[in-house]
């Protein structure tokens, strides 16, 4: 956050509208801290009262009279404080129904991740939330009020008043102090954490692969030496915190018990009465005690901070989304214009273009590392390219809202990507709505991929659940599931990478079976795969080597220019192996 013109800008619209929403629970907090503040008065007026009145009068009726109203005061004071605390936990679940889902949104998108950096967007909206609604919004919502003691404090006598202003004034320098010092070192912490627990999701996600390859004992060096630089940082951060902390808490006390000795001291002077000694300790130790608590509480201050400037940056890429004309829904008719990709100085794909008509399968093959995945992940709107367009119907698939065109294309990945949840979960893309539509729809998807019968052998048939990359499954399992998903509902572009790495023959017969369905129905396929049954069945060939798009043309035309002519060839193999090496 940022101040201009003395008020609190707040730089997100999805966070300022959040807060907007929020102001009737914002109001009524602030009224309670007022309120609570208020009766944070009364102990000291009661002791007043007792020691000037009560004592020197003996009235008992007075003293009942004065513990019924000191006892209401406290009651109230402690409903309002309890009510104030379930208003910044109601206010928490506000926010987090109405900014969650953008920050979820933007971290999986690719805008997103590159603005979070190693940072985790959820967890830095938890921050977030939590210093707004937390023990460190109470702390700046009571300091305020501590210029009302320091004055009350003035009122018992002038000395007294200055005792406590010159706390106020030194807590602040410490405070001050305190977040010069500790920013550096709580930014390194939390970067150190962020790039700890990134490495170990990582390297968690590949435990099998790990165990497989010897790696266990080195990966936990390098998370060890990951975790070490996080354990330094919380070190640096803990150490210079808990000398703030400490000097705080000695000052405050320090500054109380002058107070109560400055408070005698007068008392024997006659310049204040019995009373006032009691009453001086009392508001001097109010006045200091939000200051306190603001110092012990730096670091969720700093770490929320430190997480705003993250979840901006974050949320502006959502907030920046363009308003969508609603399109008709597309055909199969398939344009590539001029794509490329690059990944820092190196380009994946240059230059590629060609043409689909509905009804069109075309195989893409060419040597490994040729450009082939980039290609059809641009194709799919997987990846968004560079430089030129890919178009349906002549609108660009950026034209389109990424939710509504994926309807209409379906996408099988090469590391095939299953979800953890149940297999009909998977199939129908997580979606909701008329259960009885949803589950024909999955069930005429698996038929169409020849997964139907291998799915009802499974425990709990479509109910079973798998774990993160299929888990539970196996490779040609998560293949055929994989291709369930990209037929549901059937899509009018199919984009297929390695569909069938893993198939076994009826595998390969049901994909077959998927792609000649798809033509029938005027679709269209764009495959990467090199078996002879595939081959069979594709109408156009497009050979990709280099980065470039080197051939596309009719199947028959572009075989016989590669085995015949002056280039190297494709050799297609039945187990599915193909090269650019001569046979």
């Amino acid at each position: 956050m940022s101040s201009s013109k003395g008020a609190v800008r707040v730089d997100s619209a999805i966070l300022r509208d959040a807060l907007h929403a929020c102001r009737s629970h914002i109001g009524f907090v602030l009224l309670f801290s007022a309120t609570l503040n208020l009766l944070y008065l009364a102990p000291s007026i009661y002791m007043l009262q007792v020691y000037d009145r009560v004592l020197t009068s003996g009235a008992l009726l007075t003293l009942i009279y004065l513990s019924a109203v000191l006892v209401a005061s406290l009651a109230t004071l402690a409903f309002l404080d309890a009510t104030r605390v379930r208003l910044l936990a109601s206010m928490a679940k506000r926010i987090d129904r109405l900014v969650a889902p953008h920050v979820l949104m933007a971290a999986l998108s690719r805008e997103g991740r590159h603005a979070a950096g190693q940072a985790q967007p959820l967890r830095e909206f938890d921050t977030l939330r939590a210093a707004i609604t937390g023990p460190p919004a109470i702390a700046a919502m009571d300091a305020p009020w501590t210029p009302i003691y320091i004055a009350v404090c003035f009122l018992i006598h002038p000395w007294i008043g200055m005792l406590a202003l010159f706390g106020g004034v030194a807590l602040i320098l410490i405070a001050y102090i305190n977040q010069r010092a500790m920013h550096r070192a709580l930014h390194a912490n939390d970067q150190a954490t962020g790039a700890m627990y990134n490495l170990h999701a990582s390297d968690s996600a590949q435990g099998d692969t790990a165990r497989a390859l010897g790696m266990h004992e080195a990966l936990v060096r390098r998370q060890l030496e990951t975790r070490a630089a996080m354990t330094d940082a919380t070190y640096n951060a803990g150490r210079g915190g808990a000398a703030f902390t400490a000097s705080t808490k000695f000052v405050r006390l320090f500054l109380q018990s002058a107070a109560l000795g400055l408070g005698a001291f007068l008392a024997l002077r006659q310049e204040i009465s019995a009373g006032g000694i009691i009453a001086a300790s009392i508001l001097a130790s109010r006045a200091f005690a939000p200051l306190e608590l603001i110092v012990g509480a730096w670091r969720q201050f700093e770490q929320g901070r430190q997480a705003y400037k993250t979840l901006t940056d974050v949320l502006k890429t959502q907030e920046n989304q363009r308003d969508y004309t609603a399109l008709p829904p597309p055909r199969a008719a398939l344009s590539v214009e001029n794509v490329s990709v690059r990944v820092g100085d190196r380009a994946l794909l240059m230059g590629a273009g060609f043409r689909m008509e509905p009804g069109m399968i075309v195989g893409v093959i060419g040597p490994s590392g040729a450009g082939k995945t980039t290609l059809v992940r641009a194709v799919a709107g997987a990846l968004l390219p560079d430089q030129g367009a890919v178009r349906l119907d002549g609108a660009k698939l950026t034209d389109w809202p990424a939710e509504r065109i994926g309807r209409y294309i379906g996408y099988l990945p090469q590391d095939v990507g299953l979800f953890a949840g149940t297999i009909g979960q998977n199939i129908s893309r997580f979606e909701t709505g008329a259960s009885d539509e949803i589950d024909h729809a999955i069930v005429a998807a698996a038929k169409a991929a020849g997964v139907h019968e291998l799915v009802l052998q499974l425990p709990q048939g479509y109910n079973t659940e798998i774990g993160p990359n299929g888990r539970g499954l196996s490779a040609g399992q998560s293949q055929r599931v994989g291709l369930a998903r990209a037929l549901y509902r059937d899509p009018v572009l199919l984009v297929l990478d390695e569909p069938n790495a893993h198939l076994d023959q009826d595998g390969e017969n049901a994909l077959v079976a998927a792609l000649k369905a798809t033509r029938e129905r005027q679709a269209s396929a764009l495959v990467v795969a090199h078996r002879a049954s595939i081959m069979s069945v594709i109408d156009g060939l497009l050979v990709v080597r280099d980065g470039r798009i080197e051939m596309y043309g009719p199947r028959d035309q572009v075989m016989a220019k590669l085995n015949g002519g002056g280039q190297r060839p494709v050799v297609v193999a039945s187990d599915g192996e193909a090269s650019g090496r001569r046979p």
